[in-house]
């Protein structure tokens, strides 16, 4: 009987693996901020350290669609991708505690940024417009950047986005230094907010 019992235990899943011992979450933290802040870059790796899942909300998007984000916007436009969205935030939000990324818009919805606000953290990434143009200018992922001067159109972009992001429950710089430590200011923020 204990052999089955041992068989049997070696075949189960192994759990993710829990590096930091020094946070728990008390709900799933939402990452939200501009294209190029580092929202799906250090939520994984965020994820990883605190052994819980991580989801990216346009790769949910396009896996339940069986295309690209582009394809949807193209195809269907914008409010049937707003739609799919949302209803992808809605099932990651009752799922598991984890930490999700977001697309750059998300939090724009008015729906959507009900629903993070009722049931997770929401952390704003919050870049440098000079580091944001330097992070993706190198892609050419982001067609919205190619319809006239590209450093202009993000300027303005940012000048009309950051004071949404700033309803977020907390902010975290993302400079232009390693994945880690920025990583490390998220969980001291954090643990700040959810022990203080």
């Amino acid at each position: 009987m204990l052999k089955n019992v041992k068989r049997d235990y070696k075949g189960m899943k192994e759990k993710p693996k829990r590096y930091s011992a020094s946070l728990v979450l008390p709900k799933t933290l939402v990452l939200v901020g501009m294209m190029g802040a580092g929202k799906s870059s250090v939520g994984w790796r965020l994820a990883r350290k605190l052994g819980v899942p991580f989801s990216d909300t346009d790769q949910e998007v396009e896996k339940a669609a069986g295309c690209s984000v582009a394809d949807i916007f193209e195809t269907w436009g914008e409010k049937a991708f707003r739609d799919a969205e949302r209803r992808v935030i809605r099932r990651l939000l009752a799922g598991p505690i984890q930490v999700v990324s977001t697309g750059d818009s998300a939090f724009f919805d008015e729906e959507s940024q009900a629903l993070i606000k009722e049931n997770a953290i929401s952390l704003w990434l919050r870049a440098n417009p000079e580091i944001l143009y330097e992070r993706v200018i190198r892609r050419d992922t982001r067609p919205l950047l190619f319809e006239g001067d590209a450093k202009q159109i993000l300027e303005e972009m940012v000048e009309h986005r950051y004071p949404i992001y700033a309803k977020a429950d907390i902010t975290v710089e993302s400079n232009d230094d390693a994945h880690e430590a920025t990583i490390e200011r998220v969980i001291e923020t954090l643990k700040k907010y959810i022990y203080d």
